[in-house]
């Protein structure tokens, strides 16, 4: 079918959607905060059709039916937050299909761990993040109205990147024309206040919220459609994270009291793979690994990072790292994972062979001018090659000062996302506490946040080799993107390699903070682990 990112009409990339209701179209489900929400009606669907351009530039025609916002626990905190949507193609290029056992796509829109709604979305896509400008819920294309995602970077660095519009919102939209049910959930994000200023959405309800949605989808098997042992989640940045964490800490009993509360369905949590771009995780230890990443360059603004404060971090990600034990992935020739020969790790796994990739793509002459702009890389032989310093000097600046998490001002969104009562952000890091400049924090990390890093950290659970884990993981990043350390993926995909896991993991070429530019390899990879045929003809007909 060729559902890869193609060149289109599209603002962003290649993928052009419109979406209209059909007539004779069963009535849309509501959201509901009863028990009776917690029990999928197969039939509350509207009929839609939407038109999805794949890599090849040909266009087709996709009719899918359509659930609007369904509560997914019973006794929820903020329905508009914690509700889903679900999308299952029935016919695909004028081809009957049926879904029933089609792997689900289970895609978040969450960015900068920001509240993501999808109350208001009108058909596939519609999910959206406070930080892509699409709270609460933001709205998917219908009737006459159109939109368009692709393969590209996303716009703003910290915006949404899988909401309508962003880089990964073409895998929705290839999911749909390959044959797959996309289920779209929202989550509680950390800037939720009360009518008392009471933070009901910090660290750990974003997961929670997840893993109740994951639940409901199960506990419907038979009713939902899709096949609910084949979920795939999705995400981008802290999405790519919260993704990473539901593979990771599938159906651990850590999270047992805060799903109960919530009135989450008896099921289990766990996921089949994992889809994660740029995930910004491991925040405890993140400070450490980007100093050690990005700790000698300057801001886009210019200014250098305090490189006392630097040099400390740096030690701490030594330190860290030391601990893991991690080992190099299958091939690379490497043993134990240390900072002392993590770039080197990093520049012949990653860097070097993405260059090379991109470069072996350009005509003669484009890959002559690209060099010529670019004296620091070495073309020999049909490979690329830099060492670690002239790589720096290519991406040229850092995107975040130091600590890049933990500020010592209190004024980086994970302060806020470990806030707590009417408290908006709290120190989550020893040396962040210690050198505290707001005069509100008591120098000390509070006795609570230790669990919650926890609930937060997917290395917490790949650690500690959690039976419930998903045994498949796609990851990806842009080699310019500065928003986190390049060592956090990587530690991300040895840790899972190290478990026996089947990981799929590379980077993007001078792309930056969200770039998803193989949307079409992650919908066949999908295929391939699932064992799912896909594409038109191949997908299941009725």
């Amino acid at each position: 079918m060729g559902l890869g990112a193609g060149a289109g009409v599209a603002a962003v990339g290649g993928i052009a959607l419109s979406a209209q209701a059909s007539s004779g179209s069963s009535s849309p489900s509501g959201s509901s905060s009863s028990s009776d929400s917690l029990v999928f009606d197969p039939d509350a669907y509207e009929k839609l059709t939407t038109t999805v351009t794949g890599t090849e530039g040909t266009e087709h025609a996709v009719t899918y039916h359509f659930w609007k916002a369904i509560t997914y626990v019973a006794d929820p905190v903020d329905a508009t937050y914690q509700s889903l949507i679900v999308s299952a193609p029935v016919e695909i290029d004028g081809t009957a299909v049926d879904p029933a056992d089609a792997p689900i796509l289970f895609a978040n829109s969450v960015g900068g761990y920001m509240p993501a709604s999808v109350a208001d979305a009108t058909g596939i896509g519609g999910g959206g993040s406070a930080m892509g400008g699409s709270a609460p819920g933001g709205t998917a294309p219908s009737g006459s109205a159109s939109a368009s995602a692709g393969a590209s970077a996303a716009p703003n660095a910290n915006a949404n990147t899988n909401a309508t519009g962003g880089a990964t919102a073409s895998n929705q939209l290839l999911a749909l024309a390959a044959g797959y049910v996309v289920i779209e959930p929202g989550a509680r994000g950390r800037t939720l206040t009360d009518a008392d200023g009471t933070y009901y959405g910090t660290a750990p309800a974003a997961i929670v919220d997840l893993k109740a949605a994951v639940r409901y989808v199960r506990a419907n098997k038979g009713r939902i459609p899709g096949n609910v042992e084949r979920i795939v989640s999705a995400g981008t940045s802290a999405g790519g994270a919260l993704s990473s964490l539901l593979g990771a800490s599938g159906d651990s009993p850590l999270y047992d009291k805060a799903l109960t509360a919530l009135g989450a369905a008896d099921a289990s949590d766990a996921i089949f793979a994992v889809g994660a771009w740029c995930p910004i995780t491991d925040l405890e230890h993140a400070d450490g690994a980007y100093e050690w990443n990005w700790g000698t360059l300057a801001t886009k603004s210019g200014s250098t990072a305090d490189q006392t404060v630097s040099k400390a971090l740096r030690s701490q990600f030594a330190e860290y790292q030391a601990t893991l034990g991690l080992r190099g992935l299958k091939g690379s020739g490497f043993g134990t994972l240390t900072a002392r020969n993590y770039d080197a790790y990093l520049l012949k796994q990653y860097l070097e062979p993405s260059a090379t990739t991109y470069l072996a793509a350009l005509s003669d002459a484009d890959r002559a001018t690209y060099l010529a702009a670019h004296t620091g890389i070495t073309w020999s032989g049909g490979r690329a090659s830099f060492t670690w310093e002239q790589y720096l000097d290519h991406v040229g600046t850092r995107g975040k000062s130091a600590p890049a998490f933990d500020a010592f001002d209190l004024s980086a969104g994970e302060n806020n996302l470990f806030g707590t009562g009417t408290t908006q952000s709290r120190h989550f890091t020893a040396y962040g506490a210690k050198n505290d400049t707001t005069g509100l924090s008591s120098r000390r990390v509070a006795s609570d946040l230790p669990a919650k890093l926890d609930l937060m950290n997917p290395m917490y659970f790949l650690q500690r080799k959690n039976p419930g884990r998903a045994k498949h993981w796609w990851i990806r990043l842009g080699t310019a993107d500065t928003d986190t350390s390049h060592a956090v993926s990587a530690n991300l995909a040895a840790a899972a390699a190290g478990l026996g896991d089947e990981v799929n993991h590379l980077y993007y070429w001078d792309e930056g903070h969200g770039a998803n530019t193989d949307p079409g390899d992650f919908i066949t990879w999908i295929a391939q682990v699932t064992g799912h045929r896909t594409g038109v003809g191949t997908a299941r007909r009725k």
